[in-house]
């Protein structure tokens, strides 16, 4: 996979080469990804958005057109950029897809992050102060698949850190990132098949079996596979009733996203899902 980044801060994610090549101590050096890096299954490339100014100061951004606090990136600037990004990328017959975080997209899902971990070719803007022009996004439409995407109910001072969430949770997903891959399965909203699908994980124990007068839940010390299994969903049940309901309710209006004894232990943790979804 090839992801292009474009940013006014590209020392934000660390060492970059003078072709632009990432790595190094920054967040796309590190960990598994940087591995995946460094032996060529991804490529990562910063681009200094201010490279594609023209005038002295390196501007990159405007007052508003109709009045308003802040100032927007500047169509022109940013225009210039992805064409040459786009110029650059390898030939394919599919066109890269352009992902613009911003508070106003579509909620990042895992879901999403699957679907992108399929792309041959991302690239990400990375917007600041009250955002890019919304001409850019309009004019990528025509030329490729553009996603404006929100990792989250706030406001940040910019998209770089989204686009390390966002790459982080893509590159995990892409074969021979992660040393086992069924970690993909068992990750909170989990996918498909999976016994944790659409829950979060719940509580994780590892040595020693006793630490400061707490200990390991005996089931999991028993062998028993299917009452593991059996604890460890009925854990994320009550971990997500808790923490997010919204999912318990989407779970419960689908033909089988839940079945008696999920029910009978989302009663028993004080959150019953109502009668007619209990008819299912």
């Amino acid at each position: 996979m090839r992801i292009d980044i474009v940013t006014i801060f590209p020392d934000y994610f660390g060492q970059v080469s003078a072709d632009g090549q990432a790595g190094g101590a920054g967040p796309l050096g590190v960990s598994l990804i940087g591995k995946a890096a460094a032996r060529g299954d991804i490529g990562f490339r910063v681009h200094d958005l201010r490279a594609w100014t023209t005038d002295v100061h390196h501007t990159v951004d405007d007052t508003p057109f109709g009045g308003g606090p802040g100032m927007v990136m500047k169509p022109d600037v940013w225009g210039a950029a992805l064409d040459d990004v786009l110029a650059a990328a390898p030939v394919s017959s599919t066109p890269p897809r352009l992902v613009v975080p911003t508070p106003s997209g579509v909620p990042f899902t895992q879901e999403m992050a699957a679907l992108y971990a399929g792309e041959r070719h991302l690239v990400f803007a990375c917007g600041r102060y009250e955002g890019i022009d919304s001409r850019v996004v309009a004019d990528a439409k025509t030329r490729m698949a553009v996603d404006e995407v929100s990792i989250g109910d706030y406001v940040l001072a910019g998209g770089e850190a989204a686009v390390v969430v966002i790459v982080e949770a893509v590159c995990r997903l892409l074969p021979g990132v992660l040393g086992n891959e069924q970690s993909h399965s068992d990750d909170s909203f989990g996918g498909t098949g999976s016994a944790m699908s659409g829950l979060l994980e719940g509580p994780v124990y590892t040595r020693p079996r006793a630490w400061r007068e707490h200990e390991v839940p005996d089931v999991l010390l028993s062998g028993n596979h299917r009452a593991i299994a059996r604890w460890q969903r009925d854990e994320a049940l009550r971990r997500t009733a808790v923490n997010r309901p919204d999912l318990i309710r989407r779970l419960a209006a689908a033909p089988d996203g839940l079945d008696k004894r999920d029910r009978q232990v989302l009663a028993d943790a004080g959150f019953p899902v109502d009668a007619e979804n209990m008819a299912h």
